[in-house]
């Protein structure tokens, strides 16, 4: 098991189990998720008995940055991380004016099979762990010299079919022993895995929930994503007022946009009467075409056109600002051309 990869919570456990002082927790925590330390070895303010009982039981997880591109046109940064065992992940970081923003990898490709996603094309290679999740925003900080602010779960993957190390990442990453990210600050893309929203709400952690919708009719929305074939709609947003309700948080939910096939009048119609009395917000996402979906995109009047039939309908709409377009930065496209290459 990777030590860095517990919570400061299981590391006092297993200290503790030992018969050392849980103040040893601290120390082990703080080195990995304040220090960026990478090895047992070399954690000088523990004795060296228990650094080499705990490196007989237990490993460091580290990954590397395998190549860097950055936007010509808005500075954007996409990493591809190579990890121990040869796996290749994405992550982006984005500028804005507020700070800085990371989308990040939960799993090493993916099953979901969502039509549009280069992630999933070559299917779920296996989950992340809670120290490759944390590890991304650690890689990313020292490389360019900053602090990561907000944090997205919407890179490779499903979060909420890695939901374990999902949760233990949450723990790790909001510590005031680590990073001290806001859990506010942090963003959990999901394209609707009902049990697991239900185990979120129960959690209650204060994090932003976000729906992958893309069309407001289970037919057309089985065509795009293949999970609703599994979770129809009713139960969905049964499932999503649920947690709404017990969280108290505002849901976003993220429409791709496909010209000519969810760009209507009627879809707009039966987002608002879906989303009718709700705590929610839609992001609207102009199609980013990849080779095995080369589908209509729509272009700006037409997206513009289609927010405003939804504000007239009394949806709360914003148009997700495009950036690092010129380096593939959607999720999969880069990991996904370098693998064909080797």
């Amino acid at each position: 098991m990777e030590l860095n990869s517990m919570t400061h919570n299981k590391l006092k456990e297993i200290i503790t189990q030992r018969g050392e002082k849980g103040f040893r927790a601290e120390q082990i925590f703080r080195y990995f998720h304040q220090q960026d330390g990478q090895g047992i070895m070399e954690m000088g303010q523990v004795p060296l008995s228990l650094r080499e009982e705990l490196s007989s039981s237990y490993t460091v997880n580290n990954i590397k940055i395998l190549h860097k591109f950055k936007s010509e046109s808005d500075g954007t940064i996409k990493y591809l991380f190579l990890l121990p065992d040869d796996n290749i992940i994405e992550s982006v970081v984005m500028g804005y004016a507020h700070g800085y923003s990371q989308c990040i990898s939960t799993q090493v490709g993916c099953k979901m099979g969502c039509s549009f996603c280069a992630s999933t094309k070559d299917g779920l290679v296996r989950n992340l762990t809670a120290a490759e999740m944390a590890n991304q925003i650690y890689e990313a900080e020292k490389d360019l010299g900053v602090r990561i602010s907000n944090v997205v779960l919407m890179g490779s993957g499903e979060p909420l079919d890695n939901y374990e190390n999902v949760v233990d990442f949450f723990d790790i990453i909001n510590s005031k022993l680590g990073r001290n990210i806001s859990l506010r600050s942090i963003t959990l893309s999901t394209c609707g895995i009902i049990p697991g929203i239900y185990k979120l709400a129960q959690e209650n952690i204060p994090i932003t929930l976000s729906i992958s919708l893309h069309s407001p009719f289970d037919e057309k929305r089985a065509e795009i994503m293949p999970i609703a074939k599994k979770y129809c709609l009713k139960d969905l947003m049964e499932a999503l007022r649920h947690y709404s309700d017990t969280t108290n948080r505002r849901i976003t939910f993220e429409y791709t946009l496909i010209k000519g096939t969810n760009d209507g009048e009627e879809e707009a119609k039966e987002i608002a009467r879906l989303l009718n009395g709700m705590l929610a917000h839609v992001n609207l996402i102009p199609l980013n075409p990849i080779r095995e979906y080369n589908e209509g995109r729509p272009d700006k009047n037409h997206v513009l056109k289609f927010q405003s039939m939804l504000k007239k309908l009394g949806v709360a709409t914003t148009i997700r600002r495009e950036m690092g377009s010129d380096i593939s930065a959607s999720c999969g496209q880069l990991r996904r051309s370098v693998l064909e290459e080797k």
